[in-house]
Formats: C-alpha cells, structure tokens, sequence
C-alpha cells in the first residue's frame, strides 16, 4: 500500500541504458544458469550406454566373437539395436521438452532506458531494474527500489507461510513469488550466485527414475543381479565339468545359460515408453515438467480444481450493476473506473470492470479520470478478498472505496445478502463497492463499511468443462472443486457442469482445523468456497493422511502452495510464473480437457509397461532355474545362444515394443513389483520345468552323433511353444492386431524350423516325429498349468 503522486509517476527509475547493458554483458555479469527441462545428450548417451547389464552382456559378446560361431553372438547386436533406440527415442522427447519449455519460459518484464520491455531470464545482467506483479517470480536476488502494497511469498524457500509485506530498500530472494501489488527491485546477484539458483537447478535435473514404476523395476533388477551371480557361477563350473573335452563349446553353453538371465530390455522400453509419452502429449501442448508425472496423473484419485481458469475461463463480464440505498448511477461508476486505474496489474475481476468502465479519454496522465486522484491503494489480496483505493474527487472531498466479497465485507445480517445469494445460486459472481471511513493500512479497514453498489460478474464456462469432469467419474476419480469464491456461486457453476454434488456446497471457513476432521468433511463434500491458499494447502494435507493421491490444478498465484504440496501439480499456461515453476504439468493450451489425455498416456505407459516386465522376468526366472537344474543333473545346458536369442526376439523383444506403446485404458494400481513377480514367478517356473523335462526326455530319446543338437531342438521347441503361451495371456484383452502379433511370431519360428539356411544357421532341426511331438504335449500340458495358475493369482489379485 503505498501513496501516489504524479511527480511519482514522472520520475521512476529508468532503469539501465542499453550502453550499460552492453557492458555488463560484456564482462560475462548475466544470468547465465541454464534452463534444463531434461537431461542433456550426452547424459542421455552415457544413460543408455553405460549401464550394468550393457557391460555384462558386452564381456559376454566379447567372448563369443573370440570362440565364435557368430551366430551366437546376435544377442550383442540386440542390445546394440536397442541401445539406439532407446537414445533416439529420448532424443526426441528432449527436443519436444525443450521445444515446449521456451513455449512455456516465462519473461519477466525489465525497464531500459525507461521503457519496460519482457526478456529472457538468461538476458537479465547485473543491476537490471526488475517490475513485479502478482504471480511473477522473482527470478534473481536483489534489493526492492518501488514497491506499491508489494507482498512476497517466500514460503518455497523459508517454509515461512505468511507474504511478506516489502518496501523500498527490502531484500528480494530469488524463488519467491509475489501474491498482491507491485513494484520493482535492482538485480543484485545473478547466475549461479542468486539464493536459489543452485536449488532451482537441482529441481530442474531430469527426474525420471523418481516413480513408483521406475523403482520398481530398480528393485527387481537389484534381486535379479543377486540371483544372477551365484547361478552363473554354478553354471560355469558345471559347464567346464561336463564339457571337459571341448573348451569352446562349453563356453557358449556357458554365455548361453548367462545371457537370457538378463532382462536389459526392460529398462529400455520403460524409457522408450516415458519419451513417446512426452512427444505424445507435447503435440497436444502439453509440458510434462518431471517425467513420472506421467505416471503419477494416473495414480490418483482425487483431482482438486480451482473454479477459474479451470471449469471457468480467464475472462468475465459485468453483466449488471446494482446501485444500493440510492446510491447514484454515475457516481458508482466514475469510482469503479477509478479503481480500474489505481490498479496496474488488475486481476481477472478488475479487468471486467475497467473493460465495462473504462478510463475517461480525457484522463490526464496519472489520474483515474479528470479531477481524481488516488492517494492511496491496496491491491487485492486472495487471503483478504478485497482491494481497495483512496481517492481526492474531484469536488475536493476524500474517499476510501473497497471492492470484494460481499460476504466478508457485510455483517452476517445484512439485507442485502439475500439478493447476493440468489445471484450466486444462478452462478453468478458479485463484488461488493463499499466505502469505509477508516485508512487503508488500518487492519480493521473492513469493518463497519457503508455498501454502495454491486457488480455483477457472469463467468464464462469453458465449453469442454462438463465432459473432462465426467470423464474424471467414469474412471473412479473424485472431483473436489476449491476456490476462493462464495461457495453457493462455485457451487452453481460446478451444477451447471453436472458435477454430482454441486447442490451442496460447502464454506471453507466453517471447516474444522484438525487434520483428521477436515479429511472427513473433505472426502464427503464436493464443492469448497471461501478458501484461502493456506487452506488450500492444508485441505491436500488432509486428503493425503487418509491414503489418497491428490492432484491439484490452478492458475493463479493462491494456487501455488497447494500445488507444491500436492502429489501432481497441474498449472495452465496462462497462469502465473510461480505456479508454472513449481507444477509437474503444465497444460500450455489452457485447456482443462487435456488432462483426460496425460491421465491415459500415464494408464497406457504403468499397464503396458507391467506386461512387458511380466514378459521379461518370467525369462529371467526359467534362465535361472535352468541352470540351476542344469547343475544339479551335471548336463550339458540344453540352449546355445544363438537359441535364445531366437527366442527372446520372437517371443519377448518384437512383442514387447508394440506391447509398450499399445493403448492401454486400465487403472493404474499400485505395488507393481509384487504383482509382476506374482505373474512372472510361476510362469518362469512352469516354463523352465516344461523345458527341462523334454530335455531329459529327449537324452534318453536320442543316441549317437549329432544327438545334443536334437535334445536342443526339442528343448527349444517346447520353451518356444511355453513362451508364445505366456505372451498369448499378457497380450490379453484381444484385439485383431493383438491375435495376429502371436501369430505373427509363431509363424517366425516355423519359417526357421522349414528353412533349410535357417536351420542350419540357428542349429535347429528336429530329427524323428515322437519326440517333437512328446515336445508339443509338455507344453501343451505346461500352458493347461500356466492357465490354472494365472486364473488363481488374478482372483487374488482382483480380491
């Protein structure tokens, strides 16, 4: 709250020259801290390069290529191919992420040589004159040189949930934001050397192994690993034991019995999975900020949406105004355009009414209208919900106006708040004129107020409201609609979408303080008013101690704390730079209707993503097994790798990519590693004996020269025909290009069986007609297992 002059207005700081600018920038004092909305390429290079499993499989490559055939050695050339897609496919969500962060980049608004003009952040230098408004981050340290009612939230970075009210000479923390008024401040420190450019550049590091997916599967790579070397250890000694007489071809059963325990494209096309997300939803404008967030949209079940900018859009219109008491017409409203102009950053409300009473043509620079002038202003503030202004009239006498909720500024018993009911009911937001004989800076300036006039507001609806909410209840999803409006008013509007619930609105300063009691009265009501943005983030609190995932959708600066506070922060492009810094999402369209998109993208990414893992571990647990059965019978292990590889591309590497990025509409559960191992573990079992037995079968089947490689062809057969089996059960519910991806891979292996070349380079060739089809019924009786079992882990999944 300040006191304004003309002088004042004549003589504001002009800021740096653009000499000065020139040489700052010429001794390197600019804001140079990068923007990062993903990681860079060569991080994205040595991600997909460097991993564990790339340097098991590459030493085990290394070894084939020296022992040979090569044959046996495709399995490195697959990681190779996969390695290059998964960089590629990331390189193309980094471009879009970039491409739609400098979309999204806000700019903040620097004077020079007396003009304000909007720049880069990464163009501000040294001693920059910085202007402020409400909902602008303050994006580097410095010192306040105007301040006009300025109040910064600095609670991102002092956990201090009070705004601070600044003045001249005060400090400015980089990270802060303002919630009410103006001013500007001198940029002190830039760079790297500003308070929270460290932590901002932390914040901003690519995240994506912060999900409960990509945990998941850490996990289950941790106990593969643990597995994985004490088998292979077994497996080496037993394979050198049994081959003694041929070094080389114990080497290869050896790599064989290692290679599949490997499942390394599981962390690939979890990646590739998130990066066609982002280049998905990125064409629909929408930023996903941190990539889990893909995945923790489609986790929740309670979405939180502020009324305006949401079910609402940005702009409203007076659409009446009512005079009290005898108040006179035109006086009401040369004091409301005065208001209009006392306010340089008006929000939302203000703008109707300067669009409805705009300033006089005639106004003299400075002044609201000819013979106004404001001495004093009080910017609106979403805790108080009003604003304020004094004025010298033109007649010579001195007024104080208030404009807000007519409901804080009136006494409970007020007349007048049943007719501001009955337009609230239509849906309709009202604002009270009042006039008050106290100053603007006393704490009590809204008491005992002498109502003069009520503005009439309609908001516009946003067209594609009602079916985004209804598609939020189809898929079991609460909707909670907080604002900081009269709850009857939010409450017809939400009605007016069809928001079950709607008809019984709920005054947020009637809620219960205590955690507890809040969640309760939250779970069971629908629509909140009169909340204020500690509420806001209090009610998130209180939904999230009883088990819920809570996403929370905003525009304006109110919003923020409870965006931050909220497992997914959602903010429109329109909004405020403070609630675009600290949401996950941000939906730079302004469209409300593009959540239902990210929600399906995250369903689609945790659904296929758990089918492809149940794919990969049930080969990781038969390889396993396998060698473990192998070394206790003290046989040969029955695959080369050439076999495995044939298998694992047919049955688990092509089948997964399009698996991974089929549409997926299934909810998104949590525990996802017991669920998959719950799969996995069984089905790997039954494969692994299934194969085992006809291998045993067939050594006693077969005598003589060349009997290993039939024993082998048998074995492959059967683990072949189990793997289809186990892809026939994830693949489900079928579609037509489902049932012809497994056909698709079964007629693959029959193409290798019947062609001559191809026999000879995969060393398959079924010899005799008993065996091969013993082969068939083990796993046809092995798929009948698989079946009974599956049906009985689903039940206790489902219970």
């Amino acid at each position: 709250m300040t006191e304004r002059t003309d002088t004042e207005v004549v003589t504001r700081n002009p800021g740096l020259t653009s000499g000065e600018v020139a040489e700052r920038v010429a001794r390197g004092e600019v804001n140079d801290v990068p923007v990062r909305s993903s990681r860079s390429t060569t991080e994205i290079v040595r991600a997909n390069v460097f991993t564990r499993f790339n340097a098991i499989i590459g030493f085990l490559f290394l070894i084939i290529l020296v022992v040979g055939p090569i044959q046996d050695g495709l399995f490195g050339f697959v990681i190779v191919a996969n390695t290059a897609i998964g960089i590629i496919q990331e390189l193309r969500a980094k471009r879009t992420l970039d491409s739609l962060a400098v979309i999204g980049e806000a700019k903040p608004s620097v004077r020079r040589d007396g003009a304000s003009a909007e720049i880069h952040t990464s163009e501000i230098v040294l001693g920059d004159l910085i202007e402020l408004g409400p909902g602008d981050k303050v994006v580097v340290d410095g010192v306040i040189e105007e301040a006009d009612g300025l109040e910064i939230d600095e609670s991102l970075l002092t956990g201090e949930a009070d705004p601070v009210l600044k003045r001249a000479g005060d400090q400015a923390m980089s990270g802060s934001f303002v919630v009410a008024g103006g001013g500007a401040f001198t940029a002190t420190k830039v760079g790297r050397e500003a308070y929270a450019a460290q932590l901002a550049d932390e914040a901003s590091r690519f995240t994506l192994v912060n999900s409960e997916l990509r945990n998941g599967i850490s996990q289950i790579l941790k106990y593969v690993m643990w597995m994985m070397v004490p088998t292979a250890v077994g497996l080496i000694i037993s394979q050198f034991t049994v081959e003694s007489h041929d070094g080389r071809e114990a080497v290869r059963r050896t790599v064989g019995g290692i290679v599949p325990m490997v499942p390394e494209g599981l962390v690939l096309l979890t990646s590739v999975a998130f990066a066609i997300g982002v280049i998905r939803l990125g064409r629909k404008q929408c930023l996903v900020q941190e990539l889990p967030a893909i995945e923790g949209l489609a986790r929740v079940d309670i979405v939180c949406l502020d009324k305006t900018g949401t079910l609402t859009e940005g702009g409203m219109d007076v659409s009446d105004l009512r005079p009290l008491d005898g108040a006179d017409p035109d006086h009401v409203a040369r004091v409301l355009s005065a208001l209009g102009a006392s306010d340089p950053r008006p929000n939302a409300s203000l703008q109707a009414i300067i669009d409805a009473y705009p300033k006089p043509a005639d106004a003299v620079d400075g002044s609201p209208a000819p013979g106004w002038r404001c001495t004093e202003a009080l910017p609106f503030s979403s805790a108080r919900k009003y604003s304020g202004a004094a004025f010298n009239e033109p007649d010579g006498t001195s007024s104080t106006w208030l404009l807000g909720a007519p409901d804080v500024l009136l006494p409970a018993s007020h007349a007048s708040l049943a007719e501001i009911d009955q337009l609230n009911n239509e849906g309709l937001r009202v604002l009270l004129l009042a006039r008050t004989d106290r100053a603007l800076d006393d704490p009590r300036v809204a008491e005992s107020v002498t109502p003069y006039a009520l503005v009439v507001l309609e908001q516009r609806l946003r067209p594609d409201a009602g079916d985004t909410l209804r598609y939020f209840a189809e898929q079991n999803v609460q909707t909670k609609v907080i604002s900081g409006d009269n709850a009857v008013s939010v409450g017809a509007v939400a009605g007016k979408l069809g928001l079950p619930g709607a008809e019984e609105p709920v005054d947020a300063r009637q809620l219960p303080t205590d955690q507890g009691a809040m969640a309760r009265v939250l779970e069971n009501g629908t629509v909140f008013g009169r909340v204020t943005p500690q509420q806001k983030r209090d009610m998130v609190g209180a939904l999230q101690s009883r088990g819920h995932n809570v996403a929370m959708t905003g525009d304006g600066v109110n919003d923020v704390l409870a965006l931050k506070d909220a497992d997914i922060g959602v903010s429109m492009g329109s909004g405020s730079e403070a609630t675009r810094a600290v949401a996950q999402i941000v939906l730079l369209n302004n469209s409300f209707a593009t959540l239902p998109s990210v929600v399906a993208e995250g369903r689609r990414v945790i659904g296929n993503i758990t089918r492809v893992a149940t794919l990969f571990l049930t080969k990781t647990v038969y390889s396993v097994l396998l060698a473990v059965l192998v070394v206790c019978w003290q046989v040969p292990y029955p695959f080369l790798p050439r076999h495995l590889t044939l298998l694992s591309t047919l049955t688990i590497g092509v089948p997964a990519f399009f698996l991974a990025l089929a549409p997926n509409k299934e909810r998104a559960r949590p525990h996802f590693v017991r669920r998959v191992m719950r799969y996995s573990a069984p089905a790997g079992i039954i494969c692994g004996i299934a194969a085992m037995l006809t291998y045993l079968l067939a050594r006693h089947h077969y005598t003589g020269s060349g009997s290993l490689d039939a024993e082998t062809s048998a074995a492959t057969l059967t683990l072949f025909l189990m793997e289809v089996w186990v892809l026939a059960i994830v693949a489900r519910p079928y579609t037509w290009w489902r049932i012809g991806l497994v056909l698709a891979m079964g007629v693959g292996f029959v193409i290798v069986l019947v062609v001559p070349w191809l026999q000879d380079f995969f060393a398959l060739k079924l010899v005799g007609t008993q065996m091969p089809w013993t082969a068939v019924g083990i796993a046809v009786a092995g798929g009948v297992v698989l079946e009974f079992v599956w049906a009985w882990v689903r039940r206790r999944d489902a219970a």
